[in-house]
């Protein structure tokens, strides 16, 4: 009976734990970009950007990934034997890269706190699609275990990274042009 508590739990802390790190460097974006903004609207939006991101970090994301952690931890303790297939291995190996990118966002959030953040809009842009190629990742290995045919699997994810980078520049360019319409319809007026 603990397997299944532990199981339950553990899905609702992922689903709780990706949720808020989809949306919190979705945040990230519109923080780094409230600085084209002229004031007081972007002393406005970087302030409330700021304020939702730690509530978001602090109160959902955090304890999502405990959580998710914590369940799991349960779950090996109900069937340590799954220690030992390769699966497994690959899975801990890509949660380790996903808890890793969760304390990189926490570094991140205090650089815009502070307003030391580098990053542009659109390099965040590239970075929040680190999670979905990391999710869909697990999903399989956890789906396939063993039988996870490896030649497919690659070139899908290359396939959906590469999709990724170009829908990221597609709307890079519409949004330039975007500016550019505007900037000339302002000045023509």
């Amino acid at each position: 009976m603990g397997y299944f508590w532990f199981k339950t739990f553990h899905i609702i802390g992922v689903v709780v734990w990706f949720a808020g790190l989809f949306y919190l460097v979705r945040l990230f974006i519109y923080h780094v970009e409230a600085e084209q903004e002229p004031e007081p609207a972007r002393s406005i939006l970087k302030k409330q950007y700021q304020i939702m991101e730690k509530r978001l970090y602090d109160i959902i994301t955090t304890p999502g990934m405990v959580v998710t952690v914590a369940m799991a931890v349960g779950l090996l303790t109900t069937q340590p034997e799954v220690l030992n297939d390769m699966w497994m291995h690959f899975k801990l190996l890509f949660v380790g890269v996903l808890v890793a990118y969760h304390f990189y966002c926490g570094r991140l959030l205090k650089q815009l706190a502070a307003g030391e953040c580098k990053w542009s809009g659109q390099q965040l842009r590239a970075l929040n699609e680190a999670p979905t190629v990391l999710l869909v990742a697990i999903v399989l290995l956890v789906v396939f275990k063993g039988s996870l045919p490896l030649d497919v699997t690659t070139v899908g994810i290359l396939g959906m990274i590469v999709a990724m980078g170009a829908a990221i520049q597609l709307y890079a360019k519409k949004r330039r042009q975007d500016r550019e319409k505007l900037a000339l319809e302002v000045s023509q007026d």
